[in-house]
């Protein structure tokens, strides 16, 4: 199976009410997901099988929240659709 990538730059990454980047960048990469800085600092990191993501219900359409190791982040990305689809298929499978 071929690893998926996915990374998305100038996402605004907010834990609850605290802004902690308006140009952050989010990283699918070998088997991770990672949340960093516009300076490429690490915010946060987790294996994809303990990444939680979902669709709010009332929030804009360019909104995303993800749950990595206990932190809720609320990720603004100008095209969440992507990022779910990257999250599946980068996922491993269950058998």
């Amino acid at each position: 199976m071929a690893e998926a990538e996915f990374n998305a730059t100038g996402v605004r990454i907010e834990r609850w009410l605290r802004s902690l980047t308006r140009a952050g960048q989010v990283v699918i990469r070998d088997g991770r997901l990672a949340l960093l800085t516009s300076y490429g600092t690490e915010i946060d990191s987790a294996p994809l099988r303990a990444v939680q993501a979902h669709k709010p219900l009332f929030a804009a359409r360019d909104r995303a929240l993800a749950t990595l190791n206990g932190h809720r982040y609320s990720l603004t990305l100008g095209t969440p659709e992507l990022f779910f689809k990257a999250l599946e298929a980068a996922r491993p499978q269950r058998t």
